[in-house]
Protein backbone atom coordinates (compact mmCIF):
# COMPACT_ATOMS: atom_id res chain seq x y z
CA UNK A 1 0.00 0.00 0.00
CA UNK A 2 1.23 3.28 -0.97
CA UNK A 3 1.40 6.08 1.12
CA UNK A 4 -1.94 8.28 0.73
CA UNK A 5 -3.70 5.88 -0.91
CA UNK A 6 -6.60 5.93 0.78
CA UNK A 7 -9.01 2.96 -0.23
CA UNK A 8 -6.80 0.86 -1.64
CA UNK A 9 -7.98 -2.33 0.62
CA UNK A 10 -11.15 -2.53 -1.14
CA UNK A 11 -9.93 -2.34 -4.51
CA UNK A 12 -7.84 -5.22 -5.21
CA UNK A 13 -8.29 -7.71 -2.63
CA UNK A 14 -11.47 -9.73 -1.05
CA UNK A 15 -14.27 -7.73 -1.86
CA UNK A 16 -13.45 -7.15 -5.76
CA UNK A 17 -12.19 -10.65 -6.17
CA UNK A 18 -15.95 -11.37 -4.71
CA UNK A 19 -17.72 -9.06 -6.97
CA UNK A 20 -15.80 -10.02 -10.26
CA UNK A 21 -16.15 -13.78 -9.49
CA UNK A 22 -13.88 -16.91 -9.87
CA UNK A 23 -12.86 -17.01 -13.45
CA UNK A 24 -11.27 -13.75 -13.17
CA UNK A 25 -9.31 -14.52 -10.09
CA UNK A 26 -8.29 -17.47 -11.79
CA UNK A 27 -7.35 -14.84 -14.94
CA UNK A 28 -5.47 -12.33 -12.25
CA UNK A 29 -3.50 -15.94 -10.96
CA UNK A 30 -2.62 -17.39 -14.07
CA UNK A 31 -1.61 -14.11 -15.21
CA UNK A 32 1.00 -11.79 -12.58
CA UNK A 33 4.26 -11.57 -13.50
CA UNK A 34 5.62 -9.18 -11.55
CA UNK A 35 8.16 -7.04 -13.10
CA UNK A 36 10.03 -3.32 -12.76
CA UNK A 37 9.84 -0.65 -15.60
CA UNK A 38 13.12 0.30 -16.36
CA UNK A 39 12.24 3.86 -17.94
CA UNK A 40 11.43 6.90 -15.89
CA UNK A 41 9.02 8.23 -18.53
CA UNK A 42 5.24 7.63 -16.96
CA UNK A 43 2.94 5.29 -19.12
CA UNK A 44 -0.18 6.54 -20.00
CA UNK A 45 -3.59 4.59 -19.99
CA UNK A 46 -6.88 6.42 -20.64
CA UNK A 47 -9.95 4.50 -19.91
CA UNK A 48 -13.41 6.25 -21.79
CA UNK A 49 -16.80 4.76 -21.56
CA UNK A 50 -19.38 6.16 -24.06
CA UNK A 51 -22.48 7.51 -23.19
CA UNK A 52 -22.27 7.85 -19.54
CA UNK A 53 -24.16 9.49 -17.38
CA UNK A 54 -22.28 10.72 -14.04
CA UNK A 55 -24.73 10.31 -11.53
CA UNK A 56 -24.20 6.36 -11.70
CA UNK A 57 -20.41 7.03 -10.27
CA UNK A 58 -19.95 7.67 -6.36
CA UNK A 59 -17.06 10.31 -6.68
CA UNK A 60 -19.09 12.30 -8.90
CA UNK A 61 -22.36 12.06 -6.56
CA UNK A 62 -20.57 13.00 -3.47
CA UNK A 63 -20.65 16.26 -5.10
CA UNK A 64 -24.12 16.90 -5.64
CA UNK A 65 -27.29 17.43 -3.43
CA UNK A 66 -29.06 14.84 -2.19
CA UNK A 67 -31.52 15.25 -4.77
CA UNK A 68 -29.30 15.35 -7.92
CA UNK A 69 -27.25 12.55 -6.20
CA UNK A 70 -30.45 10.31 -6.02
CA UNK A 71 -31.88 10.68 -9.06
CA UNK A 72 -34.00 7.63 -9.72
CA UNK A 73 -34.89 7.21 -6.19
CA UNK A 74 -33.68 7.16 -2.52
CA UNK A 75 -30.50 3.95 -2.64
CA UNK A 76 -30.87 3.66 -6.38
CA UNK A 77 -27.44 3.70 -7.24
CA UNK A 78 -24.69 2.01 -8.63
CA UNK A 79 -22.02 1.30 -6.20
CA UNK A 80 -18.25 2.18 -8.13
CA UNK A 81 -15.62 1.61 -5.71
CA UNK A 82 -13.10 1.07 -8.39
CA UNK A 83 -13.48 5.00 -10.14
CA UNK A 84 -13.80 5.84 -6.60
CA UNK A 85 -10.41 4.78 -6.06
CA UNK A 86 -9.09 6.81 -8.95
CA UNK A 87 -10.88 9.98 -7.94
CA UNK A 88 -10.17 9.56 -4.03
CA UNK A 89 -6.34 9.00 -4.53
CA UNK A 90 -6.42 11.76 -7.60
CA UNK A 91 -8.11 14.29 -9.10
CA UNK A 92 -11.72 14.88 -9.86
CA UNK A 93 -13.14 17.54 -11.87
CA UNK A 94 -16.71 18.48 -11.47
CA UNK A 95 -17.60 20.16 -14.39
CA UNK A 96 -16.01 18.75 -17.44
CA UNK A 97 -17.49 18.84 -20.85
CA UNK A 98 -17.67 17.42 -23.87
CA UNK A 99 -16.73 20.10 -26.95
CA UNK A 100 -20.13 18.52 -28.75
CA UNK A 101 -21.96 15.71 -27.06
CA UNK A 102 -22.23 13.48 -29.54
CA UNK A 103 -19.54 10.49 -29.98
CA UNK A 104 -17.67 11.43 -33.45
CA UNK A 105 -17.18 15.03 -32.05
CA UNK A 106 -16.30 14.77 -29.18
CA UNK A 107 -13.85 11.82 -29.60
CA UNK A 108 -12.08 14.40 -32.76
CA UNK A 109 -11.43 17.26 -29.84
CA UNK A 110 -10.63 14.88 -27.43
CA UNK A 111 -7.59 13.15 -29.59
CA UNK A 112 -6.75 16.15 -31.65
CA UNK A 113 -6.82 19.61 -29.68
CA UNK A 114 -8.71 21.36 -32.03
CA UNK A 115 -12.66 21.79 -31.29
CA UNK A 116 -14.82 19.29 -33.41
CA UNK A 117 -15.32 21.92 -36.14
CA UNK A 118 -11.74 21.85 -37.33
CA UNK A 119 -11.17 18.44 -37.14
CA UNK A 120 -13.31 17.03 -39.97
CA UNK A 121 -15.29 15.45 -38.45
CA UNK A 122 -18.08 17.57 -36.40
CA UNK A 123 -20.92 14.90 -36.65
CA UNK A 124 -20.87 11.70 -36.03
CA UNK A 125 -19.60 8.68 -39.24
CA UNK A 126 -17.35 11.72 -40.52
CA UNK A 127 -13.82 10.87 -40.62
CA UNK A 128 -11.07 12.91 -39.29
CA UNK A 129 -8.69 15.20 -41.38
CA UNK A 130 -6.15 13.04 -42.62
CA UNK A 131 -3.77 16.36 -41.12
CA UNK A 132 -5.03 15.82 -38.05
CA UNK A 133 -1.63 15.67 -35.13
CA UNK A 134 -2.96 13.61 -32.29
CA UNK A 135 -1.36 13.42 -29.05
CA UNK A 136 -0.84 9.62 -29.46
CA UNK A 137 1.52 10.84 -32.56
CA UNK A 138 3.35 12.80 -30.09
CA UNK A 139 4.42 9.92 -27.67
CA UNK A 140 4.44 7.47 -30.51
CA UNK A 141 7.48 9.76 -31.79
CA UNK A 142 8.81 10.50 -28.72
CA UNK A 143 9.69 6.48 -27.91
CA UNK A 144 6.00 4.79 -26.49
CA UNK A 145 4.19 1.98 -27.56
CA UNK A 146 1.20 2.93 -28.35
CA UNK A 147 -2.48 1.29 -28.90
CA UNK A 148 -6.07 1.51 -29.43
CA UNK A 149 -8.67 -0.91 -28.01
CA UNK A 150 -12.38 -0.69 -28.34
CA UNK A 151 -14.67 1.88 -30.14
CA UNK A 152 -12.98 4.55 -32.48
CA UNK A 153 -15.98 6.40 -34.56
CA UNK A 154 -13.14 8.52 -36.19
CA UNK A 155 -13.16 6.63 -39.81
CA UNK A 156 -16.68 7.56 -41.13
CA UNK A 157 -19.35 4.96 -41.57
CA UNK A 158 -17.12 1.95 -41.64
CA UNK A 159 -18.97 -0.57 -39.07
CA UNK A 160 -17.34 -2.79 -37.81
CA UNK A 161 -14.18 -2.02 -39.77
CA UNK A 162 -11.43 -3.61 -37.61
CA UNK A 163 -7.76 -2.00 -37.65
CA UNK A 164 -8.57 1.05 -39.86
CA UNK A 165 -5.73 2.30 -41.76
CA UNK A 166 -5.17 5.52 -40.49
CA UNK A 167 -3.96 4.56 -37.01
CA UNK A 168 -3.46 8.66 -36.29
CA UNK A 169 -0.13 7.31 -33.93
CA UNK A 170 -2.21 4.13 -32.73
CA UNK A 171 0.40 2.23 -33.84
CA UNK A 172 -1.16 -0.92 -32.18
CA UNK A 173 -4.75 -0.89 -34.00
CA UNK A 174 -5.69 -4.41 -34.32
CA UNK A 175 -8.50 -4.22 -31.85
CA UNK A 176 -9.52 -1.10 -32.91
CA UNK A 177 -13.19 -0.80 -34.69
CA UNK A 178 -14.39 2.07 -35.86
CA UNK A 179 -18.08 1.84 -34.32
CA UNK A 180 -21.48 -0.31 -33.27
CA UNK A 181 -22.26 -1.49 -29.84
CA UNK A 182 -22.10 -5.25 -29.80
CA UNK A 183 -22.12 -7.32 -27.06
CA UNK A 184 -19.92 -9.99 -27.73
CA UNK A 185 -16.28 -10.67 -29.18
CA UNK A 186 -13.66 -12.96 -29.97
CA UNK A 187 -10.47 -13.80 -32.02
CA UNK A 188 -10.40 -15.59 -35.11
CA UNK A 189 -7.89 -16.79 -37.32
CA UNK A 190 -7.92 -13.57 -39.58
CA UNK A 191 -8.24 -11.37 -36.14
CA UNK A 192 -10.69 -10.34 -33.87
CA UNK A 193 -14.77 -10.34 -34.64
CA UNK A 194 -18.37 -10.05 -33.56
CA UNK A 195 -19.27 -13.60 -32.10
CA UNK A 196 -22.90 -12.98 -31.68
CA UNK A 197 -24.38 -13.49 -35.41
CA UNK A 198 -27.80 -14.46 -36.57
CA UNK A 199 -28.33 -17.45 -38.53
CA UNK A 200 -26.93 -15.98 -42.01
CA UNK A 201 -23.57 -14.89 -40.02
CA UNK A 202 -24.91 -11.19 -39.90
CA UNK A 203 -23.32 -9.46 -36.79
CA UNK A 204 -25.86 -9.12 -33.93
CA UNK A 205 -26.26 -6.98 -30.72
CA UNK A 206 -27.86 -10.05 -28.75
CA UNK A 207 -25.86 -11.24 -26.00
CA UNK A 208 -25.95 -15.01 -26.94
CA UNK A 209 -24.57 -15.99 -23.61
CA UNK A 210 -21.62 -13.24 -23.30
CA UNK A 211 -19.81 -14.76 -20.44
CA UNK A 212 -16.89 -13.21 -18.70
CA UNK A 213 -14.02 -13.49 -21.41
CA UNK A 214 -16.50 -12.79 -24.66
CA UNK A 215 -18.24 -10.02 -23.14
CA UNK A 216 -17.51 -6.85 -25.09
CA UNK A 217 -16.67 -4.92 -22.19
CA UNK A 218 -14.38 -7.44 -20.43
CA UNK A 219 -12.92 -9.13 -23.62
CA UNK A 220 -11.21 -5.49 -24.19
CA UNK A 221 -10.48 -5.27 -21.14
CA UNK A 222 -8.27 -8.14 -21.27
CA UNK A 223 -6.87 -6.97 -24.66
CA UNK A 224 -5.65 -3.91 -22.61
CA UNK A 225 -4.04 -6.36 -20.09
CA UNK A 226 -2.51 -8.25 -23.19
CA UNK A 227 -0.83 -5.35 -24.16
CA UNK A 228 0.31 -3.85 -21.63
CA UNK A 229 1.91 -6.97 -20.71
CA UNK A 230 3.55 -6.96 -24.03
CA UNK A 231 5.11 -3.94 -23.69
CA UNK A 232 5.60 -3.43 -19.56
CA UNK A 233 9.67 -3.35 -20.02
CA UNK A 234 8.60 -0.05 -22.42
CA UNK A 235 6.92 3.57 -21.90
CA UNK A 236 3.08 2.82 -22.96
CA UNK A 237 -0.01 4.68 -24.23
CA UNK A 238 -2.54 3.13 -24.05
CA UNK A 239 -6.23 4.21 -24.96
CA UNK A 240 -9.08 1.57 -23.99
CA UNK A 241 -12.87 2.93 -25.47
CA UNK A 242 -15.32 0.74 -24.25
CA UNK A 243 -18.29 1.10 -26.25
CA UNK A 244 -20.80 0.40 -23.08
CA UNK A 245 -22.99 1.59 -20.99
CA UNK A 246 -24.18 2.82 -24.19
CA UNK A 247 -27.50 1.28 -25.49
CA UNK A 248 -28.40 -1.59 -26.03
CA UNK A 249 -29.30 -1.86 -22.87
CA UNK A 250 -27.72 -5.74 -22.45
CA UNK A 251 -25.44 -6.82 -20.03
CA UNK A 252 -24.18 -10.96 -19.54
CA UNK A 253 -24.86 -12.18 -16.40
CA UNK A 254 -24.58 -11.90 -13.21
CA UNK A 255 -24.67 -7.76 -13.93
CA UNK A 256 -27.78 -8.23 -15.82
CA UNK A 257 -30.01 -9.15 -12.25
CA UNK A 258 -28.10 -7.35 -9.76
CA UNK A 259 -30.37 -4.24 -10.38
CA UNK A 260 -33.31 -5.71 -10.93
CA UNK A 261 -34.99 -5.73 -7.36
CA UNK A 262 -34.76 -1.52 -7.48
CA UNK A 263 -37.91 0.37 -8.26
CA UNK A 264 -36.85 3.59 -10.22
CA UNK A 265 -38.64 6.77 -9.50
CA UNK A 266 -38.78 9.39 -12.53
CA UNK A 267 -36.14 11.83 -12.14
CA UNK A 268 -38.08 15.43 -10.45
CA UNK A 269 -37.47 16.78 -14.36
CA UNK A 270 -39.77 13.59 -15.91
CA UNK A 271 -42.93 15.31 -16.11
CA UNK A 272 -41.56 18.95 -17.10
CA UNK A 273 -43.91 20.93 -19.05
CA UNK A 274 -43.42 21.34 -22.78
CA UNK A 275 -44.89 24.78 -23.27
CA UNK A 276 -41.53 27.24 -22.72
CA UNK A 277 -38.95 24.42 -23.25
CA UNK A 278 -36.73 25.26 -26.11
CA UNK A 279 -36.52 23.15 -28.78
CA UNK A 280 -33.03 21.32 -27.56
CA UNK A 281 -34.98 20.63 -24.24
CA UNK A 282 -38.15 19.03 -25.38
CA UNK A 283 -38.85 16.04 -23.92
CA UNK A 284 -39.07 12.69 -26.28
CA UNK A 285 -42.50 10.71 -26.99
CA UNK A 286 -40.81 7.61 -24.78
CA UNK A 287 -38.38 7.78 -21.67
CA UNK A 288 -37.85 4.32 -19.81
CA UNK A 289 -37.12 4.54 -16.28
CA UNK A 290 -35.61 1.38 -15.71
CA UNK A 291 -32.43 1.40 -14.87
CA UNK A 292 -31.43 -2.10 -14.37
CA UNK A 293 -29.09 -2.90 -17.14
CA UNK A 294 -27.67 0.47 -17.89
CA UNK A 295 -26.58 0.06 -13.91
CA UNK A 296 -25.57 -3.70 -14.67
CA UNK A 297 -22.96 -2.50 -17.33
CA UNK A 298 -21.65 0.40 -15.40
CA UNK A 299 -20.57 -1.71 -12.27
CA UNK A 300 -19.29 -4.32 -14.92
CA UNK A 301 -16.90 -1.71 -16.28
CA UNK A 302 -16.10 -0.73 -12.47
CA UNK A 303 -14.89 -3.98 -11.91
CA UNK A 304 -13.20 -4.23 -14.91
CA UNK A 305 -10.89 -1.39 -13.77
CA UNK A 306 -10.52 -3.22 -10.59
CA UNK A 307 -9.01 -5.88 -12.36
CA UNK A 308 -6.68 -3.88 -14.47
CA UNK A 309 -5.35 -1.81 -11.82
CA UNK A 310 -4.57 -4.43 -9.60
CA UNK A 311 -2.23 -6.18 -12.65
CA UNK A 312 -0.81 -2.77 -12.88
CA UNK A 313 -0.13 -2.57 -8.84
CA UNK A 314 1.05 -6.77 -8.98
CA UNK A 315 3.49 -5.82 -11.68
CA UNK A 316 4.89 -2.79 -10.17
CA UNK A 317 3.50 -0.85 -13.12
CA UNK A 318 1.16 1.94 -11.18
CA UNK A 319 2.78 3.99 -9.91
CA UNK A 320 4.41 4.88 -12.91
CA UNK A 321 1.27 4.95 -14.92
CA UNK A 322 -1.06 7.88 -15.09
CA UNK A 323 -4.56 6.62 -15.64
CA UNK A 324 -7.44 8.82 -17.11
CA UNK A 325 -10.97 7.76 -16.98
CA UNK A 326 -13.41 9.52 -18.75
CA UNK A 327 -16.47 9.46 -21.11
CA UNK A 328 -16.96 10.54 -24.66
CA UNK A 329 -21.10 11.94 -23.76
CA UNK A 330 -23.87 11.39 -21.24
CA UNK A 331 -27.15 9.77 -21.22
CA UNK A 332 -30.12 11.95 -19.78
CA UNK A 333 -31.59 8.45 -18.71
CA UNK A 334 -34.87 9.68 -18.21
CA UNK A 335 -34.05 13.08 -16.91
CA UNK A 336 -36.64 16.03 -18.67
CA UNK A 337 -38.42 13.06 -20.05
CA UNK A 338 -35.33 12.02 -22.59
CA UNK A 339 -32.59 9.60 -23.68
CA UNK A 340 -29.46 9.45 -24.72
CA UNK A 341 -27.58 13.24 -25.87
CA UNK A 342 -26.74 16.01 -28.04
CA UNK A 343 -27.72 18.67 -26.14
CA UNK A 344 -26.14 21.25 -23.18
CA UNK A 345 -28.16 19.34 -20.48
CA UNK A 346 -25.85 18.43 -17.37
CA UNK A 347 -26.65 14.96 -18.22
CA UNK A 348 -26.29 15.08 -21.91
CA UNK A 349 -23.02 17.33 -21.66
CA UNK A 350 -21.16 16.89 -18.81
CA UNK A 351 -19.02 14.12 -18.26
CA UNK A 352 -16.83 11.75 -15.95
CA UNK A 353 -13.10 13.16 -15.72
CA UNK A 354 -10.51 11.88 -13.45
CA UNK A 355 -6.74 11.78 -13.55
CA UNK A 356 -4.86 9.48 -11.35
CA UNK A 357 -0.65 9.73 -10.74
CA UNK A 358 -0.21 10.03 -6.91
CA UNK A 359 3.59 10.00 -7.84
CA UNK A 360 2.82 13.95 -8.65
CA UNK A 361 -1.21 14.27 -8.35
CA UNK A 362 -2.10 15.28 -4.66
CA UNK A 363 -4.76 12.57 -3.63
CA UNK A 364 -8.57 14.53 -3.10
CA UNK A 365 -7.73 17.29 -5.77
CA UNK A 366 -10.75 18.86 -6.79
CA UNK A 367 -11.15 21.28 -9.67
CA UNK A 368 -14.44 23.06 -10.14
CA UNK A 369 -13.78 25.36 -13.06
CA UNK A 370 -15.03 24.62 -16.62
CA UNK A 371 -12.93 22.84 -19.14
CA UNK A 372 -13.88 20.29 -22.40
CA UNK A 373 -12.63 17.54 -24.01
CA UNK A 374 -10.50 19.97 -26.51
CA UNK A 375 -8.72 20.96 -23.36
CA UNK A 376 -6.85 16.69 -22.66
CA UNK A 377 -4.31 16.37 -25.57
CA UNK A 378 -2.33 19.45 -24.64
CA UNK A 379 -2.67 18.68 -20.94
CA UNK A 380 -1.62 15.54 -21.11
CA UNK A 381 1.17 16.33 -23.30
CA UNK A 382 2.23 19.36 -20.97
CA UNK A 383 1.76 16.85 -17.72
CA UNK A 384 4.07 14.48 -19.83
CA UNK A 385 6.77 16.69 -20.42
CA UNK A 386 6.37 16.94 -24.10
CA UNK A 387 6.17 19.35 -27.06
CA UNK A 388 2.36 20.47 -27.74
CA UNK A 389 2.18 20.94 -31.65
CA UNK A 390 0.96 24.15 -32.51
CA UNK A 391 -1.92 22.69 -34.40
CA UNK A 392 -3.44 21.99 -30.46
CA UNK A 393 -6.07 24.64 -29.30
CA UNK A 394 -6.78 23.73 -26.58
CA UNK A 395 -6.03 25.25 -23.09
CA UNK A 396 -3.33 23.26 -21.16
CA UNK A 397 -4.26 23.10 -17.46
CA UNK A 398 -1.47 20.65 -16.20
CA UNK A 399 -1.00 23.09 -13.56
CA UNK A 400 -4.48 22.40 -12.31
CA UNK A 401 -3.43 18.79 -11.83
CA UNK A 402 -0.63 19.76 -9.43
CA UNK A 403 -2.09 22.29 -7.44
CA UNK A 404 -5.59 22.95 -7.86
CA UNK A 405 -5.60 26.42 -5.94
CA UNK A 406 -4.30 27.71 -8.86
CA UNK A 407 -8.24 27.96 -10.12
CA UNK A 408 -8.20 31.65 -9.12
CA UNK A 409 -5.97 32.18 -12.05
CA UNK A 410 -8.20 30.42 -14.65
CA UNK A 411 -11.02 31.73 -16.56
CA UNK A 412 -13.99 29.39 -15.38
CA UNK A 413 -15.70 28.71 -18.77
CA UNK A 414 -15.46 26.63 -21.65
CA UNK A 415 -17.32 26.14 -25.17
CA UNK A 416 -19.89 23.14 -26.62
CA UNK A 417 -21.98 23.24 -29.08
CA UNK A 418 -24.03 20.63 -31.08
CA UNK A 419 -22.48 17.77 -33.56
CA UNK A 420 -23.07 19.05 -36.57
CA UNK A 421 -21.65 20.66 -40.06
CA UNK A 422 -22.13 24.41 -41.27
CA UNK A 423 -25.44 24.30 -42.63
CA UNK A 424 -26.88 22.89 -39.39
CA UNK A 425 -26.22 24.34 -36.34
CA UNK A 426 -28.88 24.10 -33.96
CA UNK A 427 -27.27 25.60 -30.75
CA UNK A 428 -24.10 26.73 -29.14
CA UNK A 429 -22.98 27.57 -25.33
CA UNK A 430 -20.67 29.12 -23.18
CA UNK A 431 -20.39 27.56 -19.64
CA UNK A 432 -18.77 27.96 -16.36
CA UNK A 433 -18.91 26.12 -13.06
CA UNK A 434 -22.44 27.75 -13.13
CA UNK A 435 -24.30 29.42 -15.88
CA UNK A 436 -24.68 28.08 -19.37
CA UNK A 437 -25.37 30.79 -22.00
CA UNK A 438 -27.67 29.21 -24.85
CA UNK A 439 -27.99 30.40 -27.98
CA UNK A 440 -30.45 28.14 -30.96
CA UNK A 441 -31.20 29.09 -34.37
CA UNK A 442 -35.10 28.34 -33.31
CA UNK A 443 -35.20 29.39 -29.88
CA UNK A 444 -34.02 32.60 -27.78
CA UNK A 445 -30.89 32.73 -25.40
CA UNK A 446 -31.35 30.89 -22.64
CA UNK A 447 -29.55 31.38 -18.95
CA UNK A 448 -29.47 29.06 -17.22
CA UNK A 449 -28.34 29.50 -13.33
CA UNK A 450 -27.06 25.48 -12.31
CA UNK A 451 -26.65 26.94 -8.88
CA UNK A 452 -30.07 28.51 -8.18
CA UNK A 453 -31.83 25.86 -10.47
CA UNK A 454 -29.68 23.08 -11.15
CA UNK A 455 -32.42 20.79 -12.38
CA UNK A 456 -31.70 23.19 -15.83
CA UNK A 457 -35.65 24.60 -15.90
CA UNK A 458 -35.83 28.16 -15.57
CA UNK A 459 -34.85 30.95 -18.08
CA UNK A 460 -32.95 33.89 -16.77
CA UNK A 461 -32.20 35.67 -19.44
CA UNK A 462 -34.80 38.76 -19.04
CA UNK A 463 -33.93 38.82 -15.11
CA UNK A 464 -31.98 42.40 -14.82
CA UNK A 465 -29.74 41.33 -12.04
CA UNK A 466 -28.10 38.70 -14.62
CA UNK A 467 -27.26 41.43 -17.83
CA UNK A 468 -23.76 41.52 -16.66
CA UNK A 469 -23.41 38.11 -16.18
CA UNK A 470 -25.13 37.61 -19.82
CA UNK A 471 -23.44 40.52 -21.60
CA UNK A 472 -19.53 38.92 -20.09
CA UNK A 473 -20.40 35.55 -21.23
CA UNK A 474 -21.73 36.53 -24.94
CA UNK A 475 -18.59 38.53 -25.56
CA UNK A 476 -16.32 35.40 -24.62
CA UNK A 477 -18.38 33.47 -26.68
CA UNK A 478 -18.20 35.63 -29.47
CA UNK A 479 -14.38 35.75 -28.93
CA UNK A 480 -14.57 31.55 -29.06
CA UNK A 481 -16.21 31.82 -32.35
CA UNK A 482 -13.69 34.24 -34.16
CA UNK A 483 -10.58 32.26 -32.98
CA UNK A 484 -12.02 28.82 -33.48
CA UNK A 485 -13.72 29.95 -37.08
CA UNK A 486 -17.37 28.33 -35.63
CA UNK A 487 -19.82 28.59 -39.02
CA UNK A 488 -22.63 28.19 -36.29
CA UNK A 489 -22.04 31.93 -35.32
CA UNK A 490 -21.88 32.99 -39.02
CA UNK A 491 -25.00 34.52 -40.85
CA UNK A 492 -27.59 32.94 -38.54
CA UNK A 493 -29.82 33.97 -35.65
CA UNK A 494 -27.79 32.78 -33.41
CA UNK A 495 -25.01 35.48 -34.67
CA UNK A 496 -27.31 38.19 -34.45
CA UNK A 497 -28.87 37.01 -31.09
CA UNK A 498 -25.03 37.04 -29.83
CA UNK A 499 -24.70 40.57 -31.06
CA UNK A 500 -27.60 41.91 -29.50
CA UNK A 501 -25.98 40.07 -26.00
CA UNK A 502 -22.97 41.68 -26.16
CA UNK A 503 -24.82 45.16 -26.70
CA UNK A 504 -26.51 45.00 -23.54
CA UNK A 505 -26.21 48.45 -21.13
Amino acid sequence: MRNGDKTLNIRTSKPLLLSIGLPILFWITTTISPSVQSNAKPNLLIIQTDEHNFRTLGCYRQHLNHGQAHMWGEGNIVETPNIDFLADNGVIFTKFYAAAPVCTPSRSSFISGKYPQNTGAPKNDLPLNDDIVTYSMVLRDGGYKTSFIGKWHLDGEGKPQWGPERNFGFEDNRYMYNRGHWKKMEDSPNGPRIAATDHEGNPTYDLDQADHKSYTTDFLFDKGVEFIDKNKNHPFSLYLSIPDPHGPDRVRPPYDTMYQHMDFEAPQTYNKPTEGTPSWAQPAKKASLDQAQYFGMVKCIDDNIGKLVFYLRSNDLLDNTIIVFTSDHGDLRGEHHKHNKGNPLEASAKIPFIVYYPKRIPSGTVVEHAFNTVDFAPTILSFMEQKIPATMKGRNFADLLIDAEQQQNWSDITFMRNGGTANNGQWVAAVTSRYKLVLSNKDEPWLIDMEIDPDELINFIEKPEYDSTVKSLAKQLKNYAQRHDDPFLKDSKMADDLSKLCSIK
